[in-house]
Parts: C-alpha cells; sequence; structure tokens
C-alpha cells in the first residue's frame, strides 16, 4: 500500500527522459541539466527509469527529493521503489 498522495502534476507538456543501466552520483549534473532544461522550456519532466540497473545512495537522494517537485517517475523497478519509500520513512521517523 502506498501512502504517499496522488502527485498533482504541472498542467504543462510533458518530456520523458530515459535512464538505464547505471545512475551514480557522477551522473547526476548532467541528469539535473537535463531536469532543468525541460522546465525553463515549460516541459514537465518524467524519469522513465524501466531499465535502470544500479545506483547509489546519492542517486537515489536525488530521485526521492526531486519526485513530485522537479520531476515525475515512471515505470519504476521495485527495487529502487521499495528503497526510496525505506528512505523516506528514515527520515520521516527522525
Amino acid at each position: 500500500m502506498n501512502s504517499r498522495p496522488t502527485p498533482l502534476r504541472p498542467p504543462m507538456p510533458q518530456v520523458v527522459i530515459r535512464v538505464s543501466g547505471q545512475l551514480f552520483r557522477g551522473h547526476l549534473s548532467y541528469l539535473d541539466q537535463l531536469v532543468q532544461s525541460a522546465k525553463e522550456c515549460r516541459l514537465w519532466p518524467v524519469l522513465k527509469l524501466e531499465n535502470l540497473e544500479e545506483l547509489d545512495r546519492a542517486a537515489l537522494l536525488y530521485l526521492s527529493q526531486g519526485e513530485d517537485r522537479d520531476f515525475g517517475i515512471a515505470s519504476c523497478p521495485h527495487f529502487v521503489r521499495e528503497w526510496m519509500e525505506h528512505e523516506r520513512d528514515n527520515a520521516s521517523a527522525a
């Protein structure tokens, strides 16, 4: 059961950014440039993660903290979603 409220996507067209393979700290500045560029073009960035196989904690925190605020997430692998929920639960308990 997902306890998070249904996200309210800004009323603008979407652009899909596919992220596959590995996502690590060193990739985040480039990914953030893509996200910010989309927003500057008045597009809502949606990160499609279906082929994401590995990520580090910095990448996970980027995804977790940016979701529904800076971008949407689509097709998120179960292991990533579980880890994000775990991190959010830990943060709210602290």
